[in-house]
């Protein structure tokens, strides 16, 4: 089975809906920051900046209706 998964640019979403995606990305268990304990502003913020530059994207499957985050080199 193909799986075919559809890139989403930011800028596609209403800011509620990024803002959802990014949340949901920041808050999956197992998400690793470092040594030091960030907010979850400070993580959605950094997410918002790697998604502007380009670092990061944002994936559609329609097949279960769910997105995803990867880092430009996943």
């Amino acid at each position: 089975m193909c799986v075919v998964l559809i890139k989403v640019p930011p800028e596609a979403l209403s800011a509620a809906a990024l803002q959802g995606v990014i949340e949901a990305f920041v808050l999956r268990e197992g998400t690793d920051y470092g040594h030091r304990d960030y907010s979850l502003e400070e993580k959605c913020a950094t997410v918002r900046r790697q998604l502007q530059q380009g670092l990061a994207h944002i994936w559609f499957d329609p097949e279960t209706g769910s997105t995803t985050l990867r880092l430009q080199e996943e």
